[in-house]
């Protein structure tokens, strides 16, 4: 414990002064919240569809391969749209995956 002055007058200039510095540490540390959300990227999802699965061929069939988000360029030209919903059914109940690259699994909430 510290060692305290038994003056009245005193203790009301510490606990004023607490007061000052915690103010001013609460107003830094929110400056730095701010400053540290603005430098992080922001994802906004494309004009198109939000959610696609990307299809592959085998044996001349097409075979759900993974979800990705509507804008990722590994999902290719053989992909289906689909709801944010049904994205994260899919990713919720398998077997599809998700994009290792583009991680549709962190855009809708699901961290896996």
């Amino acid at each position: 414990m510290l060692d305290l002055p038994d003056d009245l007058e005193q203790l009301e200039t510490l606990e004023l002064l607490q007061r000052i510095i915690l103010r001013d540490i609460l107003i830094k540390k929110e400056q730095v919240e701010k400053r540290r959300a603005a430098m992080r990227p922001v994802r906004t999802l494309p004009e198109g569809p939000g959610w696609v699965v990307a299809y592959l061929r085998e044996r001349g069939r097409r075979v759900p391969a993974a979800v990705h988000i509507g804008d990722c360029t590994l999902a290719g030209t053989n992909a289906k749209a689909i709801s944010a919903e049904e994205a994260r059914r899919i990713l919720a109940e398998g077997p599809i995956p998700g994009c290792d690259i583009c991680r549709p699994d962190r855009e809708l909430g699901i961290l896996g």
